[in-house]
């Protein structure tokens, strides 16, 4: 045996995050066992309707089977991220035996694990397609404590709440299993943008300096992702940011547009929720803009207006010409004028 292999480590130590995510979990709303299991139940039936509501509105996924959503704990979310987080990244992540590369790897893993124990209260739903030993499908998550005490936050009602929520990420499942190209792309994105980060990432001190002084200049809220792009990895990551921008901003289309027959205080919920993305302490506005959350809120909205924009002058048929291949998806110039991809793509 190869005994330097078994000690290969790579720039993350994943079990350490999730240990230390779950570690530092807190615990979620007290409900009586009756009716968590009643929310269980409601959001496993939940997402399989929800999907099929998705279908007819949007056209995807037409012969594909509809399958279940699985109903989650905070720590469960959390190890089913740490999975998905490893799967998508290996590829591209050197791995070493040095003795400084596995306690850089443990301080990373310390640190993934403060972010995803931050994160682990605050998502009500993940499809993720990356998930290893999973069939195709990936895996559609709904955090059940989280949904049930965002959903008492905003005072609405709980079966609307419920299924809005459904809409949304079963919005993403189709994305992703009703456009067979898109897992694979979206992957090889990450991967190239990973494979620059170590051979060009700046010493930590300039990071730290450069942050202050955007923050100084007003220039809005970034991630520290922010700061340490190359020219080529500033195109990998437009190509990113454009893609998430549109998946998440026709998700939150799609949960609106399927109407008040389907969510019959949808134009509550929306109102409310919107509200509750920009409110938080300072401690918490300060950690969502480090990790980059108020970027990934302004991205629901801006995805959200390219996807209203041109369903309402072409039809939903016409917007699915997005789909067709990586060089029809908009670019983040043509989110922010999506009339430039309609005239570039569906003239």
């Amino acid at each position: 045996m190869n005994g330097a292999s078994e000690t290969e480590v790579g720039p993350v130590d994943w079990e350490l995050a999730a240990a230390t995510a779950v570690r530092l979990v807190r615990p979620g709303p007290q409900i009586p066992r009756d009716e968590a299991d009643h929310v269980v139940g409601r959001l496993r039936e939940l997402a399989t309707s929800a999907e099929v509501h998705v279908r007819e509105l949007t056209g995807l996924g037409a012969g594909l089977p509809l399958l279940p959503g699985e109903v989650v704990d905070r720590p469960a979310w959390v190890r089913a991220a740490v999975q998905g987080l490893e799967a998508l990244t290996a590829p591209a992540l050197p791995r070493s035996a040095s003795p400084l590369a596995g306690m850089l790897s443990g301080t990373a893993g310390v640190q993934a694990g403060v972010v995803l124990a931050f994160l682990s209260s605050r998502v009500l739903g993940q499809y993720d397609p990356f998930s290893p030993n999973e069939q195709l499908a990936g895996r559609l998550l709904l955090v059940a404590p989280n949904i049930v005490g965002a959903q008492q936050a905003l005072d609405v009602p709980a079966e609307d709440f419920r299924m809005w929520v459904c809409l949304h990420e079963c919005t993403h499942r189709l994305q992703f299993t009703g456009v067979p190209w898109l897992r694979r792309y979206f992957s090889d994105q990450v991967v190239a943008l990973l494979s620059t980060m170590d051979s060009s990432r700046a010493p930590i001190g300039d990071l730290i300096r450069d942050f202050r002084q955007k923050l100084r200049a007003g220039g809005g809220p970034i991630g520290l992702i922010d700061l340490i792009q190359t020219p080529q990895q500033k195109v990998v990551l437009d190509r990113l940011i454009a893609l998430s921008t549109l998946l998440e901003g026709h998700a939150d289309h799609v949960m609106d547009a399927v109407g008040e027959s389907v969510v019959p205080s949808v134009a509550t919920i929306r109102s409310r929720f919107t509200a509750r993305r920009k409110g938080g302490g300072l401690l918490d506005r300060v950690l969502r803009t480090l990790l980059g959350v108020e970027a990934k809120v302004r991205q629901y909205a801006e995805g959200a207006a390219f996807t209203e924009y041109v369903v309402d002058r072409v039809g939903m048929d016409g917007f699915n010409a997005i789909w067709t291949s990586a060089d029809t998806l908009p670019t983040r110039a043509e989110i922010a004028e999506p009339l430039t991809w309609l005239r570039r793509v569906a003239p």
